[in-house]
């Protein structure tokens, strides 16, 4: 088989590709890329056995054939060619040849066939989403997901559609993000839960294509259809904690504060807190906000005020100032309120501005107990 191909343009594909692959793969073949050609066309797939990836990358050729070929010795040979076509040529029955202006590669190739196959879905369901509400769903979810091995159901992001809305929940039992859309639906109702990794490898790439996404699953996979990439993953089994049940539903005291000083100064005051709880103290009365930490065991300790809009009883509340940060911090608005019952009840972030029509986050927060 023969073909010549833009440097930058294949590099550009086999980047995103190239996520997919295990440093520690169990099956040697899995270190590979597997090329697929048929004619004018080059598929190229990287698979992990749970997910697999495939782009199509415009080529000159007459020839068919498939062959898998070395991701890493590839990669890092593509890296070093400013833009040029390549031509890959394969020489006998284990050699392929790489001819640029510079110069000529040989590097050894397997035969396609022994490249697993990805996952196909019989009559799946389907349902069409814009990429960039996507690409936004994960990326407000995937930072809340767990990393318990313990519990996988959730270590990835749920997705509940229906006919009113999608639904993309995340949560590690101390901090939960749930975002809807109500100007994107679904022609039946579904739930499934999506493993982080292919998540982040959407991620990546859906951030700048303004195409629509098509999803395709069933009880076990789910196929992600956009552009030239189609990534299919096998799902996390499982059932999904009933999350509405955590989020209190009767919270009278509610504080509006603005959202960048308030991240500012629950960076700078966490600084001075102590290194295992990371717990600050939110004080609230009247229009004043007391942020403040300590470390005893160091005599470290911080205090600032900020002037907030609050409403309700004066209380004392104790967060983990790492969950606090990560929050504010994947919120875009420039006011968020604060919503709280009991100094041992869960406190509910949300944006006051800057969400699209139809759109809304909700963002769950579990207090830490403070030690007066």
């Amino acid at each position: 088989m023969k073909f010549i191909v833009s440097s930058s343009q294949l590099l550009k594909q086999l980047q995103v590709l190239g996520g997919v692959i295990n440093s520690n793969n169990t099956l040697p073949i899995l270190d590979n890329f597997l090329f697929e050609l048929s004619e004018n066309q080059l598929k190229v797939s990287a698979s992990d056995l749970e997910t697999t990836m495939s782009s199509v990358v415009e080529v000159e050729s007459e020839s068919t054939g498939s062959i898998a070929v070395s991701a890493r010795l590839l990669l890092d040979t593509l890296k070093t060619f400013p833009n040029q076509p390549l031509t890959f040529k394969t020489e006998g029955e284990n050699t392929i040849e790489i001819s640029s202006d510079q110069g000529k590669y040989d590097m050894a190739y397997f035969g396609g066939d022994e490249f697993p196959k990805a996952v196909s879905l019989p009559s799946p369901s389907k349902t069409i989403v814009p990429a960039s509400i996507l690409g936004t769903a994960i990326s407000k979810t995937i930072f809340a997901a767990g990393n318990d091995d313990l519990r996988p159901v959730m270590s990835g992001v749920f997705f509940q559609f229906s006919s009113q809305s999608l639904t993309f929940v995340a949560t590690d039992a101390h901090k939960l993000v749930k975002y809807s859309r109500t100007d994107v639906t679904a022609d039946q109702t579904a739930e499934f839960i999506m493993p982080k990794k292919p998540l982040n490898l959407l991620k990546g790439i859906l951030g700048g294509s303004d195409s629509e996404v098509t999803i395709e699953y069933n009880d076990a996979n789910a196929k992600f259809t956009f552009d030239n990439v189609v990534l299919v993953c096998r799902l996390i089994d499982g059932k999904y904690p009933n999350y509405e049940a955590v989020i209190p539903k009767e919270n009278p005291n509610k504080l509006t504060v603005d959202r960048a000083s308030f991240l500012n100064s629950v960076r700078r005051v966490s600084i001075f807190s102590s290194k295992t709880t990371h717990q600050i103290r939110l004080k609230m009365a009247g229009t004043e906000l007391n942020i403040s930490a300590e470390d005893i065991d160091f005599s470290n300790k911080a205090d600032e005020r900020l002037s907030c809009d609050y409403q309700g009883d004066d209380m004392q509340i104790g967060f983990n100032s790492r969950f606090l940060s990560e929050m504010l911090n994947n919120l875009s608005s420039s006011e968020v309120l604060i919503e709280m019952s009991l100094p041992n009840r869960a406190g509910i972030l949300t944006p006051i501005d800057g969400t699209d029509e139809g759109e809304q986050v909700t963002m769950l927060v579990m207090p830490v107990m403070l030690n007066n």
